[in-house]
């Protein structure tokens, strides 16, 4: 996989501002919060730090003090599901809110303001698959990527790989490259010629209780080993380890259900 930020950490450096239309930050909103985060703790070797406020009882994920992801409790009042949201960034999230709705989207919560962290909306592309807009302030996002327990992809299962990723392209600007040599259904999203994302196209083959709905994978130094944690922690594990070209994956769940994909990219 690649980097999905819009400018790569180094060392000392502070964090960047990441790239309009890129992966920024993914969230993940559960009904026992407490009960998640000592999850990804055993699991990440995540700690967490409190806020925004506005947000509920949020808190942000950290590895090594540079924050990776949120887990927050989800309101009662909004339907959505159990899932690890990805959020691309945008320079103006009403504006781009309104590109969400006339591209045929659905902007389900916000746009709205996250103290001093940024500004955001929760929305929904035309085959319902959730997704959120970030407009970074204090908060910039993803501060590290390609280390074990930080995320490192987001994927779009989806019924049609290019009648999706068209909505994207216009949303957020994403150009979209056909794998090649390949009779699967996926395509590519980058961003001046960087990937960002992918987005597969599965037919009938989608289940009826997912729906169209992003994956976020996130960085693992041994999969077999975490892959082994995961049932004694609570969760589950949703079928066999898969080798392709970025690494071994496979897709597990935490004990409320919310799906993830852990990568061990090749040594």
């Amino acid at each position: 996989m690649t980097d999905t930020r819009g400018s790569a950490r180094r060392d000392g450096e502070a964090p960047v501002r990441h790239a309009p239309g890129a992966p920024c930050w993914v969230s993940l909103m559960v009904h026992g919060p407490e009960a998640a985060r000592r999850f990804y703790e055993a699991l990440f070797g995540w700690e967490f730090r409190s806020g925004p406020q506005q947000l509920g009882p949020y808190a942000r994920a950290l590895l090594d003090g540079c924050e990776v992801a949120g887990i927050g409790l989800l309101p009662p009042d909004r339907h959505l599901p159990i899932a690890w949201t990805p959020y691309f960034a945008s320079a103006d999230v009403d504006r781009t809110a309104e590109a969400v709705r006339s591209c045929g989207g659905t902007v389900g919560v916000g746009p709205l303001d996250a103290s001093d962290a940024g500004r955001l909306a929760i929305c929904s592309d035309p085959s319902g698959a959730v997704f959120g807009v970030w407009q970074a302030a204090a908060h910039l996002g993803t501060a590290v990527t390609g280390v074990p327990g930080a995320p490192a992809w987001n994927e779009l299962t989806t019924y049609e790989a290019e009648r999706a990723a068209k909505f994207y392209v216009s949303v957020f600007g994403h150009t979209v490259e056909p794998e090649i040599s390949t009779d699967v259904d996926r395509v590519t999203l980058s961003l001046e010629g960087r990937p960002v994302a992918a987005v597969h196209g599965v037919g009938n083959g989608l289940l009826r209780d997912r729906g169209p709905h992003w994956t976020t994978y996130f960085t693992v130094a041994d999969l077999d080993d975490a892959v082994d944690h995961v049932p004694r922690l609570g969760g589950q594990i949703l079928g066999q380890s898969h080798t392709g070209p970025h690494g071994r994956t496979v897709t597990v769940t935490d004990p409320e259900g919310a799906r993830f994909t852990l990568l061990q990219s090749p040594r």
